[in-house]
């Protein structure tokens, strides 16, 4: 009888730290592969994604994560849509989001990184930082606790979860740039012929020449040439420095008639594209009040063709959390 009795007695007696253990292998091996999907889609290491989900959704256990297939943490925000249960949290009864499946709150949590300001700077680290990453959520503000950097740092290194960030050499050139490297503007060469950039270019590269008199520096932009406004320019003079028309320069850049650039404000040279590159899939907004106009021209993309994408018919106020697809 004891005999029988020994496998459970020797199970209860086990320490509570080990069956955690237990439970944070099973997620991983649950969840690996979505956390690898996710970074070959979204740039965000999968070591990192996996020790966030332990962490955040108590190796899937929590309520969220049970209830709501919500495995970050991830609250409504002003721009959710979906569905929504209360928790307390930082403060009592907040909302959070809820999911129809782990997968697409993972995809969710990826997309939040990548597509939010205050969290780009960290595609800026190797994907193998994963102290650097950890401590730039907390720089970020992903999380309140002091000690969330050195939590996911100690189930990174205990349950080896790098090993799932190192990926073969031709699916590493697959991976998509970092956001802040696509956006940023490229000097280029301009010459004195004649010609245009066809609009169906999707981003010119630092040794392409773009056709306009040599005055001052001149940039790109999503394949879209441009220059800074100075002081005391207007969009006339912009355009006549350029041997445009000023109704062109006034389309190009979407303004009207009257308007005047400010000093530093990107001032287009050629039609703007109907969809920003790839690896800017779409933009979250930091903050109310963001205008959505300028937040086109940041992307050198018509505000027509945005408006189409998103099922608008004018342009909206919008709000922090806001979703805008850009391609």
């Amino acid at each position: 009888m004891m005999k029988k009795l020994f496998p459970f007695l020797f199970a209860l007696l086990l320490p509570l730290s080990l069956f955690a253990q237990t439970l944070q292998e099973k997620y991983i091996n649950t969840y690996s592969d979505i956390a690898v999907q996710e970074m070959l889609r979204s740039g965000v290491p999968a070591s990192i994604t996996l020790a966030q989900g332990i962490l955040e959704s108590g190796s899937g256990q929590s309520p969220l994560a049970v209830k709501g297939n919500n495995h970050f943490g991830i609250k409504c925000h002003k721009g959710w849509t979906g569905r929504t249960m209360h928790r307390d949290d930082d403060t009592r009864n907040e909302c959070f989001r809820v999911y129809d499946s782990a997968a697409q709150s993972f995809r969710d949590h990826s997309d939040f990184l990548r597509y939010r300001d205050r969290y780009k700077f960290l595609f800026d680290l190797e994907r193998t930082d994963y102290k650097g990453w950890a401590y730039g959520l907390k720089q970020a503000g992903y999380a309140t606790d002091p000690k969330y950097p050195a939590k996911l740092i100690k189930y990174i290194e205990e349950y080896e979860l790098t090993r799932f960030d190192i990926v073969p050499e031709e699916v590493e050139a697959a991976l998509p740039e970092a956001p802040n490297k696509i956006e940023e503007p490229v000097a280029v060469r301009p010459t004195a012929a004649t010609s245009v950039i066809s609009d169906e270019t999707d981003i010119v590269q630092p040794s392409e020449d773009f056709h306009f008199a040599l005055s001052r520096q001149l940039f790109s932009l999503n394949g879209v040439p441009f220059v800074y406004a100075m002081e005391g320019e207007t969009y006339a003079s912009i355009a006549k420095e350029y041997h445009l028309f000023k109704w062109e320069i006034l389309r190009y850049n979407e303004v009207e008639k009257g308007a005047v650039p400010a000093p530093g404000e990107i001032v287009y040279l050629q039609a703007k594209k109907n969809q920003a590159p790839k690896g800017l899939e779409m933009y979250i907004v930091a903050e109310d009040g963001e205008d959505f106009h300028a937040i086109c021209q940041r992307f050198g993309v018509r505000q027509k063709a945005i408006m189409k994408l998103n099922g608008l018919t004018a342009p909206v106020e919008l709000q922090e959390g806001d979703s805008i697809k850009l391609r």
